[in-house]
């Protein structure tokens, strides 16, 4: 009989070709299971995992410590536990014998804190990388001319706070957005998002007056949306006559950050602000205009339902709020 380390070969090839998981999970998955096989034994075949192995590497997981000198955190030791777990149910399905996946319990985690931004808040982060800029020259014939470094930065970063809050964009999928990618007719387009699931998003009247504001400003053949028009960095000076290349790359994910970081100060918002709020503040607004949790789930790129009921106990709790505020203020209190 083949040893763990072997079936931990065929599982990640069977992850990469039969369930196209992406490069990012295959190698997360790879980590995880290592390090199981090898506090349990390189040796050691499938068959000889029991119920008590698994409870003596849970506490094993509990009690490590991690590079930074600090315990594993819960949903990490998690993440170990259903690597396991998936590896189990694919050896199972091969009717390899081993321990049943479902033997392996995941630890009760706490209700997901959701961070979303109230409609002042909103107002004021959308408005604020066009609040010191004068736009008066735009309103001339050659208005291109004028579109210096800050005034082209500063309708970028407006027109990436209303795309994110438009549609709902995970930072990932929007700095792989290209010019090519929008259509501005039909007001929507399609990204990849996790697990290579293909979704259509959909631009508010706001987001789109502002991508052409954006793009009407741009006079460089760079093919993505969102780039760098920092002269200090030369990256977005593509000339006619340049080629595309590798360098011809769009804004990191950790730029798109810092730009919602400093338009968040800028705004007066003291609690941290990420593009990913501003995903949760959009699926917020919607269900509290009367969307259906299956409709946010679609919009959002959900897999799991479960991953969109996050969203519930917000609205739950602006319900209770409501109830409060308005039911039963004519009944006397005797």
């Amino acid at each position: 009989m083949n040893t763990l380390k072997h079936y931990q070969t065929d599982f990640l090839e069977h992850l990469e070709i039969e369930k196209n998981r992406s490069d990012k999970t295959t190698r997360n998955y790879d980590f995880y299971l290592k390090r199981f096989i090898e506090w349990f034994g390189e040796d050691k075949k499938p068959a000889d995992i029991t119920y008590e192995h698994i409870r003596h590497y849970r506490l094993w997981l509990n009690r490590l410590i991690d590079v930074h000198g600090e315990p594993l955190k819960k949903n990490t030791q998690n993440y170990h536990l259903i690597a396991l777990r998936t590896f189990l149910k694919y050896l199972a399905k091969r009717d390899i014998e081993t321990l049943p996946a479902d033997k392996i319990e995941l630890m009760k985690m706490p209700d997901r804190e959701v961070s979303f931004l109230d409609s002042s808040d909103l107002s004021r982060i959308l408005e604020a990388p066009l609040k010191n800029i004068s736009t008066k020259k735009l309103e001339t014939e050659d208005s291109k001319i004028f579109a210096g470094p800050t005034l082209l930065i500063a309708h970028r970063d407006k027109a990436i706070l209303e795309l994110l809050f438009s549609t709902g964009l995970r930072v990932s999928e929007l700095i792989k957005l290209k010019k090519d990618d929008i259509n501005f007719k039909r007001d929507e387009f399609t990204v990849i998002g996790k697990g290579g699931k293909s979704r259509v998003v959909f631009l508010s009247e706001q987001a789109k007056y502002w991508l052409k504001k954006y793009l009407d400003l741009r006079n460089d053949i760079h093919p993505y949306l969102f780039i760098s028009h920092d002269k200090r960095t030369k990256k977005h000076e593509i000339t006619k006559h340049a080629s595309q290349n590798s360098s011809d790359e769009p804004l990191t994910s950790r730029s798109v950050q810092r730009i919602v970081q400093k338009h968040a100060r800028e705004a007066g918002i003291t609690k941290p602000v990420t593009p990913h709020t501003l995903r949760h503040s959009y699926a917020t607004d919607l269900l509290q205009n009367g969307a259906d949790i299956r409709s946010v789930q679609s919009m959002l790129g959900h897999a799991s339902i479960t991953t969109t009921q996050i969203y519930t106990h917000i609205t739950d709790k602006e319900l209770l709020n409501i109830h409060k505020k308005f039911h039963g203020k004519k009944r006397n209190n005797d």
